[in-house]
């Protein structure tokens, strides 16, 4: 369907939710992270939070758009970036940790869509007007992230240990940074809506992205890769029971 609200956001990101439970798939991990910024951004809009309800609202609808988007070719057995690829492709990596399939997610949609969402959003404007929302929408992101984190703890006990001992280590999986990656999308916004080949701009975006995506799944650090090992023995390996501590 057509996305004309957020709540029409809402109502999608729900329904891959619940196809993604029944397959005990965990792709269904981002899915529920990205419903709850959904939500919270939505009121954040009716609470005037935002310098323009109206265009944040524009922009969480195309920027949401390229993810359900992806999500339903990649179903279908269609194309989509190497970007949301990768990120897919993970559930069948069963050594994954939970935090990992939600950072391919994020890596994806926040080095790679954001950008596109922005420009596309401020088609015909000047970008730097946005700057201000557009960091807004990720203080939201990197909070409800710290919020899941602290549930994830709850199915993975080994978890905030592992954080403690990874600590200050450059392996993507344990650096990986919203801040940083607002950063570059930011940057990357201003290149794309400066481009004059749209198309070219997101696939070399894309090439450097689905890199960074290789980095999340497969750490070259021999001790952080031990360290995981450990980590995933005592994670919750039932995907259902992992919803619904996320979803409190």
């Amino acid at each position: 369907m057509a996305l004309s609200t957020i709540d029409d956001v809402i109502m999608q990101l729900d329904a891959i939710i619940t196809s993604e439970k029944q397959k005990s798939s965990c792709l269904v991990f981002f899915p529920i992270l990205y419903k709850m910024v959904t939500v919270r951004v939505k009121d954040g809009i009716a609470n005037n939070e935002f310098a323009d309800g109206e265009r944040m609202e524009q922009l969480d609808i195309i920027f949401a758009g390229r993810y359900i988007d992806a999500h339903r070719a990649y179903v279908a057995g269609e194309p989509c970036t190497q970007s949301w690829l990768r990120a897919f492709d993970a559930v069948a990596h069963k050594n994954l940790l939970i935090m990992q399939h939600l950072l391919l997610g994020i890596n994806a949609h926040i080095n790679l869509d954001l950008g596109i969402a922005a420009s596309q959003t401020m088609r015909g404007g000047y970008l730097a007007d946005f700057e201000g929302d557009f960091d807004k929408i990720n203080e939201i992101l990197g909070s409800m992230v710290a919020g899941v984190k602290d549930k994830i703890k709850k199915v993975s006990p080994m978890f905030g240990l592992f954080e403690k001992l990874t600590k200050g280590k450059e392996d993507k999986v344990v650096s990986f940074s919203i801040n940083v990656a607002r950063d570059g999308a930011w940057m990357f916004a201003n290149e794309y809506h400066a481009a004059p080949n749209k198309a070219k701009a997101i696939d070399e975006r894309d090439v450097v992205i689905a890199a960074l995506a290789a980095k999340l799944i497969s750490p070259k650090s021999k001790v952080v890769v031990f360290l995981m090992k450990a980590v995933k023995f005592f994670e919750q390996k039932d995907v259902a029971a992992t919803c619904l501590i996320m979803e409190q």
